[in-house]
Parts: C-alpha cells; structure tokens; sequence
C-alpha cells in the first residue's frame, strides 16, 4: 500500500491536470497506517502537491473564485469555465487532505528546513483550508524545540503568524495565538516578540478591529500567566497597561470584554500581585461600589462580581472578602433581588465562593441573611426559568459538599443547617425534582444527593425518607447515560462513606455495594420458556 501512495504521489508530480491520481492518491493515503508513512518518510516527496496549492490565477480567470473579481470574468470566462473552477477547487481540497496526512508522518523540524517557503506562502493563501494545514504546522514545529528556532530565525514567517492573528477565518487566528504563545515560552521567543520589530506589527494588527484587538490581548494573557518574567515582557510593552485602560474606561460593552482577560490574569499568583500593586483590584471594587449609580452597570457588573468570586478562591476567601467587602454585599443584593441574569450570576458566584471551606465560613459568618438567601435558591430551584434552576442545584451541590478530611462536628453541622434552610422538606424537594421528566434537572438533583452522601446526617436522612434507599438502587427510573453515570456517582458515594454500612444497615449496604460492582449500565437478563406449540 505505501507502494503505491508514492507512485502515485510521482505521478501527481508529472502531470498537468492530475485531478485523477489526487482522488486515487488520497484514498491511498488515507487507509495508510501513519506507522507505515513513517517508515517511508524519506521516499516522501511533498513538492509538487505544495506547487499544486498555487492556482489562484487560472482560478482568478473563472471568476467567483478564490481571490475572483469582475475584470478577470470578463476577460478570460470564456476561456475557462466553471467547471474548470470547480476542479480547481477539488484539486486544493485533495492536495490540502493529502499534504495534511502526508505531514502528520513527518519530523516538524524537517518541515521548516524543507518547506519554509511554502510555508509562507500557505499563510498568505486566500483559501481558507490551505491557511489552516500550515497554521496547523506552525503548531507542530512550536511543539519541537529543534524546530522553533528556525522559525525564530526566519522574521518573514514569524511576521506572518502574526498577521494571522487578524484573519477572518477563527480558527486559523486561534491556532496563530497558540504558536505564538507556544513560541514565547523561550527567552528567545520573549525577546524576539517584544524586543524587537515585531511589536510594531502586533500593534499593527490589533488596529484591525475591535475583535482583532481582543485576540492579542488573549494572545497577552496566556504569555503573561507563563511566568512573572513574561507578564514584565508584556507589562513593559505597553499592551497590558492599555488592556487596563479599556477596564477602566468609559465604554461598558468594552469594560465587560476586558474584564474576562483580566480575571484570566488574576489566575496566576504573579498575575495577581501585578494586579494589586498597579492597583488594578482596587479600581475593579470602586466601580462595583460606584455601579448602583450608572443605569449601564448591567452589563459589566457581572463580569466584575465574578472577577472578585475567582480571585477570592483562588487566594484566600476571607481575606478578599474582608479586604473587598463591596463584593459580598453586591453578591447578596443581586441574589436577592429579581432580575434572573443577576441572580444566576450571584448563584454561581456563591457557588464558587462556597467551593472550599474558608468559603463557606465566610458565608457562615453572614448568619441569617445567609440562610434566608438559601431559602430563596431552594426555592428557585423548583421554578421556572430552567438555566436558573440548574444553576441553583449546581450551586446547593458545591456548597454542601464536604471532602471526608475536612468533616468536622461544626462543619458537619453547618451543612445540615444550610440544607435545612432550603426548603421545609428539602429532602423531598430534590427528590420531587429528580423524578421530573428533564435530563438536566433530574442529574442536578442527583447530584446534590452525592454531594451529602458521605455526611451522617444526610444518610440518617436518606434513610428516615421511606422509600427513599429503594429509589437509589431502583435503575429503571434513569432514563438515560447522563442519568445511569449520576445515579452510579451517588451510590459511590455512598458505599465509600465510612459511616454507612452502620447508618443504613448491613442489608442496604450490601444492595448499595452490588450496585457499585455491577456498573452503571447493568441490565439484569430476564429468562423466557419456550412452549413447544405456542405463537
């Protein structure tokens, strides 16, 4: 079979119109093992199929084509018809198929030493599928540190890559900003994009658009959450410090887009120590405290408010909560008030917020504005709109969870209270929720009961609830994966907790266990007698 992909591949290589061989070639190809391509790398010659990319003027002479225009239909329709446009598309379709196989059996580094030049051309076709093959490669080079350096040493390619940043086509500018952020992992690729001309041109591109600007300050976060070395790259080039104006400034649709690049800052612990000593956290808190005077502030608050609920748990809730305390009472107030996309973001806050447990003792500290406030989640967990509704048991599940290390007399009873205050029965109330006939409801449900499993005081409950063990290890009541995967997830739970083979009894737990060990998709096979005689 390899054979015969490159004799083919020869064939392609000395004929005009090798629209034929290309289809026989990329079925070839394609059943090819990449083992076996392997093998035969040195005997690949990828030449002629990269020549055979390069047909946009006799397209041009078509019309509506690649890079067509009036004049050239005009001129030379006659002469080439549409059907010849077609083929000529079918044939960059084959070669960009074919290459894309061919390549993946290739060494990246034997790539940009041999093929650099149809490399940039790639990046500069206007066909869309060429420019995503070699942006594609570009990736695999910047994956070998052999191979980078030649791009590092090739300014023309690299300036390229830049430019592709700008493309109409997303998916060739996200694979751009994946190299060059693969490319500045070095010191060579710091250097090389910010101390240098370079810079100029990221700056050129980014007058694109406003969306283009907006990928490069992507492109500037994932550099700058690398290492502090990098962020002072990127801090000294001027472009965080203008991403930081856009924050800042007057624009409310523009402040809601910076600040998801800036909370991805925040992410890192360097990141937030730049934030805090440029005092960046401190000009995000006084426009939340300054938002119940803008009648725009709707469409920024929430990203703000989430700002402030990943910082506080990926540094230390009590500190940024006592530090910052404009953003648990916004928090509260949104989650209290009426408007569901303020609420859905006040509950997914919380949720974040109550993800560990210096979180939820902050949000025990709020006393009983806190267990009003889960009264209203309990209760908008069993009413419309749906979104809202999953998000609140999504919400309940990460603020009574508790790992089995951390389950101390106090903070044991604080869970119990929190779920308590949910409802008057609110065992019941996600039972009832669990058996309504909405996938996503019904595994939200479910997975608030793992949450508590592993807590006495919720596997008392669950077995004081009549009827409630049988609905555990009843499998015909899910209806579906989604729901077998959750259902199995809680039985886990439950049989890996160390209390309840003695809370629910030897009985229970062994049906529990036999649940566990036959799986979550286990069908118990039913006998049938066949009656000689009968139809």
């Amino acid at each position: 079979m390899a054979e015969e992909a490159l004799e083919l591949l020869a064939r392609v290589s000395r004929l005009e119109e090798p629209l034929e061989e290309l289809r026989a070639l990329g079925v070839a190809v394609q059943a090819l093992p990449l083992s076996a391509l392997r093998e035969r790398a040195p005997d690949i010659r990828l030449g002629s199929l990269f020549a055979l990319l390069n047909v946009n003027d006799r397209l041009a002479g078509a019309g509506g084509g690649l890079g067509l225009g009036e004049a050239g239909t005009r001129s030379r329709g006659l002469a080439f018809g549409v059907s010849d446009a077609a083929s000529l598309r079918e044939q960059v379709a084959l070669c960009v198929s074919i290459l894309e196989r061919f390549l993946q059996a290739v060494d990246p580094l034997y790539v940009i030493q041999n093929f650099r030049e149809e490399l940039q051309k790639g990046l500069f076709h206007p066909d869309d599928s060429v420019k995503l093959l070699t942006v594609a490669q570009v990736g695999r080079i910047v994956e070998n540190s052999d191979a980078v350096r030649e791009i590092l040493n090739n300014p023309e390619l690299l300036r390229q890559i830049i430019y592709c940043i700008g493309g109409e086509k997303i998916a060739v500018a996200k694979e751009a900003i994946k190299s060059l952020s693969r490319i500045a992992q070095t010191q060579d690729g710091l250097e090389a994009l910010f101390a240098s001309n370079f810079l100029v041109d990221l700056k050129n591109v980014m007058a694109t658009s406003d969306v283009v600007r907006y990928r490069v300050y992507e492109l500037i976060v994932e550099i700058s959450s690398v290492s502090a070395v990098s962020l002072n790259y990127c801090a000294n080039s001027g472009l965080i410090s203008e991403l930081i104006e856009e924050l800042t400034g007057d624009d409310v649709l523009v402040r809601a887009t910076s600040i998801e690049m800036v909370t991805s800052l925040a992410y890192t612990k360097h990141g937030r120590q730049y934030l805090a000593q440029q005092g960046i956290i401190d000009k995000i808190s006084n426009i939340i405290i300054g938002a119940d005077s803008d009648p725009f502030s709707g469409f920024y608050l929430p990203g703000f408010v989430k700002f402030f609920g990943n910082l506080a748990i990926v540094d230390s809730p009590q500190q940024i909560c006592e530090r910052y305390p404009i953003f648990m009472e916004k928090v509260f107030g949104m989650a209290e008030g009426h408007d569901p996309t303020m609420i859905g973001v006040a509950v997914d806050t919380l949720a974040i917020l109550g993800s560990n447990v210096e979180g939820k003792q902050v949000l025990q500290k709020s006393g009983s504005r806190f267990q009003h406030l889960l009264n209203r989640i309990g209760h908008q967990a069993k009413n419309p709109p749906a979104e809202l509704r999953l998000r609140c048991l999504d919400a309940i599940s990460s603020l009574l969870y508790l790992p089995p290390d951390q389950q101390t007399e106090d903070l044991l009873g604080m869970t119990e209270s929190w779920f308590a205050a949910l409802s008057s029965q609110p065992l019941e109330l996600f039972r009832s929720i669990g058996t309504q006939p909405f996938p996503d409801l019904h595994c939200g449900a479910l997975r608030v009961f793992t949450a508590i499993a592993n807590q006495p005081w919720a596997q008392k409950l669950m077995l004081d609830s009549p009827g409630f063990v049988e609905y555990i290890v009843d499998r015909s009541v899910e209806p579906d994966k989604a729901s077998k995967d959750a259902k199995y997830e809680l039985v886990k739970a439950l049989v890996n907790s160390k209390t309840i083979a003695e809370i629910f009894g030897n009985q229970y737990y062994l049906r529990l266990r036999a649940y566990l060990h036959e799986g979550p998709y286990y069908v118990k096979a039913v006998s049938t007698t066949a009656v000689e005689g009968a139809e």
